[in-house]
């Protein structure tokens, strides 16, 4: 399993945001509309994975939508801006939905769910979600297939100017999640998602690591640092309440 994306709750605007890391030397660029969401976004591809930052743009669509992203980042809005989720990429979203229920694992069922590009052209995937309540406690990763190979969307990506260059130099390596009791989220992910566990402290996805760590203030259980390779400058970006860690 890859990870496909990070989800960044964000207050400003996808323009303002594309500016802001533009402006400090990263190809981010406006994303587009989620129509039947309320919502749109700006992104940053890496060379297997992106950062998504999803703001709203119509709150009553949105509060209106039923949508687990969507109720999720109504959620923590509401508080402040941050790191939501992150979303797991495979090729057989209807088999692992299956894997679930098997489990015993109640799901959303597998979700058509599209975005219309700042170009016009709309961009179609599934969606499959982990039944449970919205809070404060670390969301369950949720699962995509897009609609193309990874090799197909990538060419499209850089023929519409979404990806260049310097997006293929650049890696997710780690994401870190503060979270009050690690072991517990650990063994729930393993068991899910038949994740490998590298240490007591890191499960592997075949692009990244995922680290636990304890929550030592605050109440809010969430992806705390991304850590990403490949950029020119080290260092640490405190962006809308979450921190990106340059290497």
């Amino acid at each position: 399993m890859y990870l496909d994306h990070i989800v960044h709750h964000v207050t400003k605007a996808p323009s303002q945001v594309a500016t802001y890391w533009s402006n400090k030397g990263l190809h981010a660029v406006m994303g587009g509309q989620h129509t039947y969401w309320g919502t749109y976004n700006a992104l940053l591809s890496t060379n297997t994975s992106y950062i998504e930052w999803l703001a709203l743009e119509h709150k009553e669509i949105a509060e209106n939508a039923n949508h687990p992203l969507i109720n999720l980042l109504l959620h923590d809005l509401t508080t402040a801006p941050g790191f939501g989720t992150i979303c797991i990429r495979t090729t057989t979203i209807d088999e692992l939905c299956q894997q679930l229920e098997d489990k015993g694992i109640e799901t959303s069922g597998v979700l058509h769910a599209e975005r219309k590009t700042t170009s016009g052209l709309i961009r179609k995937w599934k969606m499959l979600f982990v039944k449970e309540e919205i809070s404060d406690a670390l969301p369950t990763p949720f699962f995509i297939e897009w609609e193309e190979s990874d090799e197909d969307r990538y060419q499209l990506l850089q023929e519409d100017g979404t990806i260049n260059e310097s997006n293929l130099q650049l890696s997710i390596s780690a994401c870190e999640f503060h979270v009050h009791h690690p072991r517990e989220i650990m063994n729930k992910w393993k068991r899910y998602f038949d994740l490998v566990e590298e240490d007591e402290h890191i499960l592997l996805l075949r692009n990244t690591k995922l680290v636990f760590k304890p929550l030592e203030k605050g109440t809010r259980e969430r992806l705390a640092v991304v850590h990403i390779e490949g950029f020119k400058n080290n260092e640490k970006l405190l962006y809308e309440q979450a921190m990106y860690h340059f290497h």
